[in-house]
């Protein structure tokens, strides 16, 4: 029962996780290492930085609920 419990939550955190990595908006800083001109970096504010810091959340949730799932 537990380990079911664990598998369902693993998989409803890489979902939100996939969904939160997608909903960032896309720096310039990677584009121009690979030669798209972009002339500066923006800093998050607002909803972008909530984004962020659920994503790092989310990241931290589903490495935790992975190395439990290692222990049982």
């Amino acid at each position: 029962m537990e380990k079911e419990l664990i598998y369902i939550s693993q998989i409803i955190v890489s979902i939100l996780l996939i969904v939160f990595i997608l909903l960032q908006q896309r720096g310039s800083a990677l584009g121009s290492a690979f030669g798209q001109e972009g002339g500066f970096y923006a800093t998050r504010r607002g909803i972008q930085k909530k984004i962020l810091y659920l994503t790092v959340a989310l990241v931290i949730i589903f490495i935790s609920l992975s190395m439990v799932n290692l222990v049982l």
